[in-house]
């Protein structure tokens, strides 16, 4: 078995592209590569599509090569309702993918799916309970954009997220049953959902070959629920936490993949946006790696 600890953008507060007038809240991409391998992470991804640079897939590739950093792949999120939003997210699996392609090193594709609430408010947006059509849409949908996925040469795999229609165990097993499109299973989105990551894992482990290692704080999730935060208020609150701090027996995580044989990576995400300082990612992504070298990674 080899297990490869990587790192996303997001971890350094990376949530918008760098044409959204958020990203001035966010350090510049090159400065995020750099602290990535102070930290002692050996791969990555590479955030919202146009965070990092795509015009040219050698000035990634030089940045990348320059820090000894391995690219493992990429995310596209959208409203799989909606069957317009899918064909711009068609567009950008083609783009994406066309970028990864000088990357040998990149598998994946994470397709994120749209929040039932408001990020910045945690007002509802969308009806949390899908009808049977509309369960029907929505794993059509994602099963199209794998598809384009895998007829680009990339795996697709769906994220379960928070606020989300696939969040709990019970609405993930339904979309592992309804489609052939297989789990970035994110450590940290499910125990926000209610869930037991280590357990679920080792049920599912051969529809699992990418994951996220994320780690909530119940304690903060018991206050957002009772003051109803939305979950941008959450993220400033420290819902989430470097791996090892939260919920998460990360020791245990590691017996599991090592007793069903992962063989891939592993990519730290700890929401920050926004952060406090530019100096905070660094800290804290530091403390995660070592705090994942304790539990045997």
């Amino acid at each position: 078995m080899a297990i490869k600890i990587g790192i996303a953008p997001d971890s350094w507060g990376v949530w918008f592209p760098a044409s959204d007038p958020n990203n001035a809240k966010q350090p510049q991409w090159w400065r995020c590569l750099d602290e990535m391998k102070v930290a002692g992470y050996e791969g990555c991804e590479i955030g919202p599509w146009g965070y990092m640079p795509n015009d040219d897939p050698k000035v990634l590739k030089n940045a990348m090569d320059a820090r000894g950093l391995t690219l493992v792949g990429a995310t596209e999120g959208g409203n799989f309702l909606d069957d317009a939003a899918v064909e711009g997210m068609l567009k950008d699996i083609d783009d994406i993918s066309k970028l990864l392609k000088a990357f040998p090193s990149a598998k994946y594709i994470v397709l994120l799916p749209p929040m039932y609430t408001n990020l910045a408010t945690g007002e509802l947006e969308m009806n949390p309970e899908l009808t049977d059509e509309e369960w029907a849409t929505y794993c059509k949908n994602v099963q199209k954009c794998a598809d384009r996925c895998a007829a680009n040469g990339f795996i697709g795999l769906f994220h379960p997220h928070v606020d989300s229609h696939v969040q709990t165990e019970e609405q993930i097993e339904r979309f592992l049953n309804d489609t052939n499109v297989d789990l970035c299973f994110d450590t940290g989105h499910h125990v926000y959902g209610g869930g037991e990551p280590i357990s679920f894992y080792k049920k599912w482990a051969k529809r699992i070959p990418y994951i996220h290692f994320k780690d909530c704080d119940l304690a903060v999730k018991a206050k957002m629920d009772e003051n109803k935060w939305s979950f941008a208020k959450a993220v400033t609150e420290d819902i989430m936490v470097e791996p090892g701090k939260g919920s998460i027996d990360f020791a245990a995580m590691h017996k599991a993949l090592d007793e069903c044989g992962y063989d891939g990576w592993c990519v730290v995400e700890q929401d920050l946006f926004p952060v406090k300082s530019f100096d905070v990612p660094l800290e804290k992504a530091t403390i995660g790696r070592e705090n994942l070298r304790k539990a045997g990674f």
